[in-house]
C-alpha cells in the first residue's frame, strides 16, 4: 500500500513515517510513503497555495489549483484508492475502518489542510471522503493522516511481524507490567499482580478481562 500526503510540511510526515516500525515497514516493501508539497505545482513566483475566502471571514482558505495539480501527478488509476480530506466535522476514524481501508485499497491520498480549510472544490472534485480522527480541532491535517496512516499500516501483513502482535486480537489491558516484581519508589513499594506472577494462564486471562 502505497499513502500519499498532500502538505506543506512534508518534513512533518517524514519525521514519523521514517522512524521505527514504518520504516521497516517500507524497507520490507510492505508501505510506500510520499509526502508532497503543493507549492512545487503553483505557478506564481510566490508559490502562493492560499487566499482570501469569498464571503469574507477571519484567515486564509488553501487554494485548489495547486492541490489538483498535484494529485494529477501521482497518476492514480483504478478504483483501489483513497483520497480523505481531514475534517474536524468529518466521518469518525475508527478501528474498523483501519482493517477496511488496509484489505480494500492500494493508495491512500490525504489532503492535509492548513489555515481556515481548503477550497471544497478539491473535495467535490477528487470525491474526497471527510474524515475525522476524533472531537477537537488541529492546526493542521498531518498529525491526523499520520494517525491514520498508522492504524491502517499495522493491519497490513508482516508490518508487525507475527500476526498476534496486532493488540486488538488477543486480551489487552491498559494495566501492564514488567520487571522488578516489587518497585521502590520514595520509600514506598509497588508490586505487580500476583495473579500475573503465578503462571496460571487461565486467571491472567480473566484479571485482564475484568481490566479492560
Amino acid at each position: 500500500m502505497k499513502f500519499h500526503f498532500l502538505t506543506i510540511f512534508p518534513e512533518m510526515i517524514r519525521a514519523y513515517t521514517d522512524e521505527s516500525i514504518l520504516k521497516r515497514a517500507q524497507e520490507k516493501k510492505l508501505i510506500a510513503v510520499a509526502a508532497v508539497n503543493p507549492r512545487e505545482y503553483t505557478k506564481d513566483k510566490h508559490r502562493k497555495v492560499d487566499d482570501r475566502a469569498y464571503g469574507g471571514g477571519p484567515g486564509m482558505v488553501m487554494l485548489a489549483e495547486p492541490l489538483l495539480r498535484a494529485t494529477e501527478k501521482l497518476k492514480l488509476k483504478g478504483k483501489k484508492r483513497k483520497v480523505i480530506m481531514l475534517s474536524p466535522t468529518g466521518k469518525q476514524f475508527t478501528n474498523e475502518l483501519a482493517k477496511k481501508w488496509a484489505k480494500q485499497y492500494s493508495d491512500i491520498v490525504f489532503i492535509c489542510g492548513r489555515y481556515e480549510g481548503v477550497d471544497d472544490r478539491v473535495r467535490k472534485i477528487l470525491k474526497a471522503e471527510e474524515v475525522t480522527v476524533g472531537p477537537y480541532v488541529l492546526t493542521g491535517g498531518e498529525l491526523p493522516a499520520l494517525t491514520i496512516a498508522d492504524a491502517v499500516a499495522r493491519q497490513l501483513s508482516g508490518v508487525l511481524g507475527k500476526g498476534e502482535s496486532i493488540e486488538e486480537n488477543r486480551t489487552a489491558s491498559p494495566r501492564t507490567y514488567t520487571r522488578p516484581e516489587v518497585l521502590t519508589w520514595k520509600k514506598k513499594n509497588y508490586k505487580v499482580p500476583k495473579v500475573l506472577t503465578m503462571g496460571n494462564h487461565k486467571d491472567i486471562e480473566e484479571w485482564r478481562k475484568s481490566q479492560q
